[in-house]
């Protein structure tokens, strides 16, 4: 099973939040457990293809070497 990690918040009587790695991409529920499901449902649109033009926040890892003369 793949993990995704997001970010929530309560306003008023609703949960809002995202997945980390979508930040543009806001939904919402009544209870945590209905925020949750949204986001698996969102996630599982944005693997389909079916939202375009997708911004997506990546982590770049790379070596720096350092040159003494």
């Amino acid at each position: 099973m793949k993990t995704a990690k997001f970010t929530y918040w309560q306003d008023g009587d609703y949960f809002l939040g995202f997945l980390n790695q979508y930040p543009n991409y806001q939904t919402q529920g009544m209870s945590e457990e209905e925020l949750v499901s949204n986001l698996k449902d969102l996630l599982a649109d944005f693997k389909s293809g079916e939202v375009p033009f997708i911004k997506k926040v990546e982590k770049q890892t790379s070596s720096v070497r350092t040159v003494r003369g």
